[in-house]
């Protein structure tokens, strides 16, 4: 027993540096408690709060990079061919909607966070849409009314029941935005430039917030919010890849 005693005093000593850290982002002080100090590592309760701090950070980090290859993928063909403006206007309501409901509610960034990375590339691309189109003036007032709203929302002057109600809508905004972007694929017979990496990083994540937003939030509404996101993203990402060896050129040769 004193050895055993002596081993748990050295292990707890040795996680000590890393507490403040644990804590912070990862889990309560009870769990750093149970699981290195009592040694629980079976604790469900606790698991199930460092599994979805865990998922939530790595849905963040993820999200950095998660539209990134879209966007590359559009500047270096030069077009936006296969994507909808309007589809993005949509997506980007869904994502306005979540971050203003989820700051005016002060849920941990861990829960949301990925909704402001989301929302800086999706910007980029609404604009890239309107560049490659022969329409750069058009993009640059898009950007600077876009940004001036945001800046309104997240205002002390906007009521919480408009934020409530942006977030409520974003199930219409997520299903209408998602079928016009499908409607297109169907239509032209293939996806265009739209990146298969972003579509089936975007349908995980979207997957993975269903759980995080239950465990980190409760808010039924959020979380109803990911499940149609999540059905709608699969979708697309069926099309890619049923679509996979279909290209614009391939479809041109076909009409001709």
């Amino acid at each position: 027993m004193a050895a055993e005693t002596v081993v748990m005093e050295r292990s707890s000593s040795f996680m000590e540096p890393f507490k403040d850290t644990l804590v912070t982002y990862f889990m309560p002080e009870s769990c750093y408690d149970e699981f290195f100090l009592d040694f629980n590592f079976l604790d469900v309760p606790c698991l199930k709060i460092v599994l979805s701090k865990g998922l939530g950070i790595g849905i963040i980090l993820g999200s950095v990079l998660v539209k990134l290859p879209q966007i590359l993928k559009l500047m270096g063909a030069k077009s936006a061919e296969g994507l909808s403006f309007n589809a993005v206007l949509l997506e980007l309501l869904a994502i306005t909607g979540t971050m203003a409901y989820s700051i005016a509610n002060n849920f941990p960034f861990s829960s949301w966070g990925e909704a402001l990375f989301l929302m800086l590339q999706t910007v980029a691309i609404g604009f890239l849409i309107q560049h490659y189109a022969g329409k750069t003036a058009r993009g640059l007032v898009f950007l600077v009314v876009y940004f001036g709203l945001v800046a309104l929302v997240l205002s002390p002057v906007t009521p919480p029941s408009v934020v409530t109600s942006m977030q409520a809508s974003n199930m219409p905004a997520i299903i209408i935005g998602r079928l016009i972007q499908v409607a297109a694929n169907f239509r032209n017979g293939h996806t265009g430039q739209l990146s298969a990496i972003s579509v089936f990083l975007l349908f995980a994540g979207s997957l993975a917030r269903i759980f995080t937003t239950l465990q980190e939030t409760g808010d039924s509404l959020m979380a109803l919010t990911y499940v149609i996101s999540s059905a709608c993203n699969g979708i697309i990402a069926l099309q890619v890849a049923y679509y996979w060896n279909s290209s614009p050129d391939q479809q041109k040769k076909k009409l001709e």
